[in-house]
């Protein structure tokens, strides 16, 4: 997950990489692949990541991907407004059909074979093998996305700790947006690496239930013995 951010009046990128468990921040001048690369030079060989379609997140190195639901029926709810057609609606559908099954489903049942996954899977094949209107052109150009990407649409039905989407590295980084509307940019590259890894630590005591101000203090006495 990335957003823009402003220090000393140039355009940075803040990225959060995190889980159920903590929360890594970083600034960087750059928005591509080189900014992940010097971050996490091995990517995630062990990790599902979860994203929009950035082709830089494809491109590091994981066990596998997931693309962000949100932003798909994001892009369907706009699709659906724009055209009214069955076929946005079915995707639609489908998605939040998905969703709803992974809310619901028991972890001792998880890893097994599954009618409904494969029900799901096999409606999905289904409505990318139609063809909307050829004059509906943005949904032509969200069809061909999700074909591109089809091994990365429901990965989170395989995997019982990743999520259907990137919601949670939204809320990760949103300090820094709040913070830019409230006291402006970033004045100095120090500042803004000292901020990245105070929300890093901050955000990863709450997932933790620790105290944020015992961690500090913690920090604070081994930096200075």
């Amino acid at each position: 997950m990335k957003q823009g951010v402003k220090v000393s009046g140039d355009k940075n990128w803040a990225w959060t990489w995190q889980n159920e468990k903590a929360t890594f921040i970083t600034i960087t001048d750059n928005r591509g692949q080189k900014s992940i690369e010097q971050t996490f030079e091995n990517g995630f060989e062990n990790a599902v990541l979860v994203h929009d379609c950035w082709k830089s997140h494809f491109n590091t190195n994981a066990q596998s991907h997931q693309i962000c639901m949100a932003h798909l029926l994001r892009d369907l709810n706009y699709l659906t407004e724009k055209y009214d057609h069955k076929w946005s609606r079915a995707c639609k559908n489908l998605f939040l059909k998905a969703i709803n099954f992974k809310k619901n489903i028991k972890d001792i049942a998880f890893n097994k074979d599954c009618p409904i996954k494969k029900s799901i899977e096999k409606r999905m094949d289904i409505i990318l093998n139609h063809d909307p209107p050829k004059e509906h052109k943005e949904l032509i150009t969200f069809k061909k996305r999700l074909i591109k990407y089809r091994n990365y649409i429901f990965t989170f039905l395989y995997h019982l700790d990743v999520p259907p989407d990137n919601n949670a590295s939204e809320r990760a980084i949103r300090n820094i947006k709040v913070k830019q509307k409230i006291s402006g940019q970033f004045r100095s590259e120090q500042g803004c690496d000292n901020f990245a890894i105070l929300r890093s630590v901050t955000d990863s005591c709450l997932k933790n239930q620790q105290s944020v101000l015992s961690t500090l203090n913690i920090i604070a006495n081994l930096r200075t013995d």
